[in-house]
């Protein structure tokens, strides 16, 4: 975990997992590293949130795997989040409490499936399009964390890979333009503000 800058009620946090991803960023805003997966990106965000003043909203920013042609290569609002590695059904069964269930968030926008598991297999990714378009590794962690101190938050992707056969590989050549996409698209939404 590393926080760069202040955080301020008067501005939002960007919220990222690597450096990678944040390499383009101008530096304006306050900028949280939480490290890959859902225990580092929950730990991290809750820590901040915990610590000092509440930013005016959470902004995830990220790269996501597509689980579905004619996604790649573009940035994408998420509208719901949802846990891919957690068993809800079989956990409400065994202790009768609902866990885990998908988060909304307050745009029209695709489905987003988190799970500590780099996906690249195309077994796995067709099995994960049934109820998701993109695949991450933080954003339902982000989502509950936001949520529970009263945060607005929104979380914003750019598709790296076809989360298949050597995502892996892709995710490595392309994360310098991901990086740029999404400095890019936070420059235009902050002029649109």
């Amino acid at each position: 975990m590393k926080l760069i800058g202040d955080v301020t009620p008067e501005r939002p946090l960007l919220v990222l997992a690597l450096a990678e991803e944040a390499a383009h960023l101008d530096g304006s805003l306050p900028v949280l590293l939480t490290g890959m997966g859902k225990v580092n990106a929950a730990a991290a965000l809750a820590t901040v949130l915990a610590g000092g003043p509440h930013p005016s909203e959470v902004l995830n920013l990220g790269t996501a795997g597509a689980l579905r042609p004619g996604l790649a290569g573009r940035t994408h609002l998420i509208g719901t989040v949802r846990q891919h590695d957690l068993d809800g059904r079989l956990l409400a069964k065994v202790t009768g409490e609902v866990t885990g269930e998908p988060l909304t968030l307050p745009v029209d926008g695709l489905t987003l499936a988190t799970g500590d598991l780099f996906v690249s297999d195309p077994v796995a990714r067709d099995r994960l399009a049934v109820d998701a378009d993109l695949v991450d590794m933080e954003g339902y962690a982000l989502v509950a964390v936001a949520q529970r101190a009263g945060v607005p938050v929104r979380l914003v992707k750019h598709v790296s890979d076809e989360a298949g056969e050597g995502a892996g590989k892709v995710w490595r050549e392309s994360v310098d333009d991901c990086a740029k996409a999404l400095a890019q698209w936070l420059a235009e939404d902050l002029a649109g503000s």
